[in-house]
């Protein structure tokens, strides 16, 4: 059972991640570095106020239009999820709809120096994170993620 969830994770995590797209520019942002603890007056997109429909359906706006949020930064909770490969772990915040049928996530960086598993929750923990939004290049495939980001639990 544990590697049917597993494998349904990676699924989903990388389905978020591929569906960025595969554009040839390099995307960096001007937004200055987000400090450890984020206030709502600097967040530009505050998922947390939204509907769970609404959260997935800006979350999924995110993944196949990411020009238009880069440099923002974005405000989210759900689920802690870890991706792991050969060369490095991969973090993420996953929500699901309304009806718990679908899931999206988005992979974030804290800022700092972080160790997994000392300063990261458990996996599936209910997680608020606040981060810039950012895209980069693994290959020729682009992915989405928050970087300098901040975690509560």
């Amino acid at each position: 059972m544990k590697k049917i969830i597993s494998a349904l994770l990676i699924f989903i995590f990388m389905f978020g991640f591929a569906a960025c797209g595969t554009e040839n520019k390099v995307e960096t942002s001007t937004a200055a570095p987000v400090a450890a603890e984020q206030d709502n007056s600097s967040v530009d997109v505050d998922l947390t106020q939204l509907s769970s429909t609404m959260v997935y359906s800006e979350v999924y706006n995110m993944m196949t239009t990411p020009e238009n949020y880069i440099g923002k930064v974005v405000k989210m909770s759900g689920d802690f999820a870890l991706y792991s490969n050969e060369a490095q772990n991969y973090y993420a915040c996953v929500i699901a709809d309304a009806t718990a049928c679908c899931q999206q996530g988005l992979e974030f960086v804290l800022t700092g120096d972080k160790k997994y598993p000392d300063d990261y929750p458990k996996v599936n923990d209910k997680i608020t994170v606040t981060g810039v939004f950012e895209t980069y290049y693994e290959g020729e495939n682009r992915y989405c993620h928050l970087v300098d980001a901040s975690l509560a639990a």
